[in-house]
């Protein structure tokens, strides 16, 4: 299962390919609680067993972004909806420094939607 999620990752471009990287690690980093998982051929990571965000790439400017899964209950004026009706996403230019404290704070924001797991 991680191995179609680590080959996903070494198969974009860079400057992307650094920027993805990078965003995988500071989101693990935001909770103890959050997991990967390699669902509808995508790398998501979850909360328990609750799907939380995912990382993907925008066809437009081939720019990374955050999806946020329940994004629309979160206000930030970064957070982009478009046509999603439950998710947000957050994009990331991976031509410039990744903003980690903006994205920190957002996914700790968003974690208070799901129950801690004892």
């Amino acid at each position: 299962m991680l191995r179609d999620f680590e080959n996903w990752f070494l198969k974009q471009d860079e400057p992307a390919q650094s920027c993805l990287l990078s965003l995988r690690k500071h989101i693990l980093q935001v909770d103890p609680t959050i997991t990967e998982a390699w669902k509808y051929g995508m790398p998501f990571f979850c909360v328990g067993k609750k799907m939380f965000c995912y990382l993907w790439r925008d066809k437009k400017t081939g720019w990374p972004y955050i999806g946020i899964v329940e994004g629309n209950r979160l206000d930030h004026p970064d957070l982009v909806q478009e046509k999603r009706a439950r998710m947000k996403i957050l994009p990331i230019d991976p031509n410039k420094d990744i903003p980690i404290k903006k994205i920190k704070g957002i996914l700790k924001e968003a974690l208070l939607f799901y129950p801690k797991i004892q």
